[in-house]
Order: structure tokens, then C-alpha cells, then sequence
């Protein structure tokens, strides 16, 4: 009695299923899909080259599960494998910092804001005089008018130097910032001043603590506004 030749073996003249679908040995599970689907569409409606073509997918996964099922590594996964490795070999080492966030740089220190000092020069021609002669007549008016409000008088002395400086200048913030900052000291200076001085000033005049400390302010003032360029 003839024993029957395995039927789970292929036969030695059977098309190679991986050339039927067009893929190689180690191509990947979806490769493999969409080479099935491209070639059904490439035999369109014919029965036998539609059987051919399942038939050769089906010996592919077959192999394949038996090549699991046997322990053994698939080519394709062998392959697939490969690909990995070559990735992660190339990928640049920080990658997997580019998620972070970018910390903002810090400034360096030729970068950082440099304070800008005004130049100082004396105002020339007929601004001079006009600058002159406002201050005089104000510093007049505290000293000599003691019903004159020095408040007033400084808010007086202020626009007249902030108007000097942005005649000079052309900067209107950088005027009132120059002609607030006169203000502020001039009055610190006067507070000092009607704390050590009399009531009793050298010429005799007799001068209350309001224009004692408003002096000052009004004389840094009128210098500011011939002096800052």
C-alpha cells in the first residue's frame, strides 16, 4: 500500500506565494494586505486569479504561523527589527527633549537696558533769557509775595521746565520724567533746609516753612531747564 504524499507540504513546481503577490520574503503584515488588494483589483473579475491570489495570501500567513507557532523568528519580523534598530541608531540623541519646554534665554550683559544720562550744556540765545526770566519771576513772587501760594508757584516752575526741555530736546516723557525728578528732590532738599534754618533767612527775610521748602525746588528747575540737553 502506497502511503499518500503529505498534502500539508507544498509541491515543488508551486507558484512561490510572495512572488504571486509581488512582496519579498520579509515584507511587513499590511505590506502583504495591500499587495492581496492590489493585485485583486489588477485580475478584476476573473474566478481562478482571484482563487490564486487568496490562495498565495493564505500560504503566507500559514508559513508564518507556523514559523511562530515553531518558535522560530519570521523574516519579516527579522526585518522589521532591523528597520527599529536603524531608526533608533539615527534619531539625534535629544528628541526626546524636544516635548519640553524652552526656558526663556537670559539676557547677556552686553544686552542689558543702559541707563541714558542727559548731557548738560548751557541753553544759548534768546531761549536763555526767556528761561531766566521765568524763574526769576517766580523765585520773586515766593520770596517777595508772602500771599503768593508756593503750590501754585511749583506747578508753574514745572511747566516752564518741562516746556524748556522738550523745546530742547524734541522727548516730551523724557521732560516731564527730568522736570518730576527736579520736583521731587527740590522738595527733599527744602524739608532739610526748613529743618535747620530759621524762620530768619540771611537777607532778613522772614519766610514761612511752605516757601522755605519750595526754594529749593524752583531753583533746581530753572537749572534743569537751562542745563539738560
Amino acid at each position: 500500500m502506497n502511503s499518500s504524499p503529505d498534502q500539508s507540504q507544498p509541491a515543488a513546481d508551486a507558484p512561490d506565494p510572495y512572488a504571486l503577490l509581488g512582496v519579498s520574503a520579509d515584507a511587513s503584515f499590511e505590506d502583504v494586505q495591500q499587495a492581496k488588494q492590489a493585485r485583486l483589483v489588477d485580475v478584476g473579475d476573473d474566478p481562478l486569479a482571484r482563487a490564486r491570489v487568496e490562495a498565495a495570501y493564505d500560504a503566507v500567513l500559514m508559513g508564518r504561523l507556523k514559523e511562530r507557532q515553531q518558535g522560530k523568528v519570521s523574516t519579516a519580523a527579522r526585518s522589521a527589527s532591523v528597520r527599529e534598530d536603524k531608526v533608533a541608531t539615527t534619531k539625534p540623541a535629544s528628541a526626546g527633549l524636544s516635548s519640553l519646554p524652552k526656558l526663556p534665554a537670559l539676557p547677556r550683559p552686553g544686552n542689558l537696558p543702559q541707563l541714558n544720562l542727559p548731557s548738560l550744556a548751557l541753553e544759548q540765545g534768546q531761549s536763555r533769557w526767556i528761561t531766566l526770566g521765568v524763574a526769576a519771576a517766580l523765585i520773586g513772587l515766593l520770596v517777595l509775595v508772602p500771599a503768593a501760594s508756593p503750590e501754585l508757584l511749583l506747578a508753574l516752575g514745572t511747566l516752564a521746565a518741562v516746556a524748556a526741555l522738550q523745546r530742547r530736546n524734541r522727548r516730551f516723557w523724557a521732560a516731564v520724567g527730568w522736570s518730576f525728578g527736579l520736583l521731587v528732590l527740590g522738595l527733599a532738599l527744602g524739608a532739610l533746609l526748613g529743618g535747620a534754618l530759621s524762620a530768619e533767612l540771611p537777607l532778613g527775610l522772614p519766610l514761612n516753612p511752605a516757601q522755605v521748602q519750595s526754594l529749593p525746588a524752583l531753583l533746581l528747575l530753572a537749572l534743569g531747564a537751562l542745563l539738560i540737553a
